[in-house]
């Protein structure tokens, strides 16, 4: 029954945390725009799986990281330096200003997976958002058994990929508009790079809470 529950809520908290834009998700909508829906599943299900990883790492640093404030901080700086990266790279390909081709059928699922597993790892944003996860649900004696740390983490992948699949499935909104969504997410993926430059300038700053 604690099992249960502990599934259903680490879902839900974790598929809550992925429905704002993000670098993943964007990164989702953009694979089905340039590549199509396959390549969306693809992304998703690599993103999901280093979330897995990132959640099951997060139960065994919760306790360390929350007295060490400083790994937080170094984590938070390694992403500052990946958030800079890639609000420049952004920015140049909106500025290019070159002809952008609509959605193309591809057969890499391996590529596309593989884009998965790097966009979500350089997203270090949810390692705190799950080590104050697990310490917000850990059990009354205060440790994870084994099979609830393997709960926990399969509950945060199957959110996350639950949320992604839904951008996947929102790609026939947009799908006759790829041109100028593909030139516009470049933008906002800028804009959202900033945004995040700023928020782990701040968290560096401020106690891990």
């Amino acid at each position: 029954m604690e099992e249960s529950k502990l599934f259903l809520f680490t879902f839900l908290a974790a598929l809550a945390g992925v429905i704002p834009p993000g670098l993943v998700n964007m990164t989702v909508a953009k694979s089905c725009v340039e590549r199509g829906k396959k390549s969306g599943v693809f992304v998703a299900l690599g993103s999901s799986t280093i979330v897995i990883i990132q959640s099951f790492l997060a139960v065994l640093m919760a306790k360390y990281i929350l007295v060490h404030p400083f790994v937080n901080r170094m984590l938070l700086r390694v992403g500052l330096v990946v958030f800079l990266i890639l609000m420049i790279y952004f920015f140049i390909q909106a500025r290019k200003n070159k002809k952008i081709k609509t959605a193309k059928k591809s057969n890499k699922a391996g590529k596309s997976y593989l884009k998965g597993l790097t966009v979500a790892l350089f997203n270090v944003f949810p390692i705190p958002y799950f080590v104050a996860l697990s310490t917000a649900f850990a059990p009354s004696e205060g440790r994870y058994s084994m099979l609830a740390m393997v709960i926990f983490a399969l509950a945060a992948g199957i959110g996350t990929f639950a949320t992604l699949y839904g951008y996947v499935a929102g790609f026939t909104k947009i799908e006759k508009h790829t041109a100028s969504f593909s030139k516009y997410s470049n933008y906002f993926m800028a804009a959202l790079m900033l945004v995040l430059v700023i928020v782990s300038l701040f968290r560096i700053f401020q106690p891990f809470a």
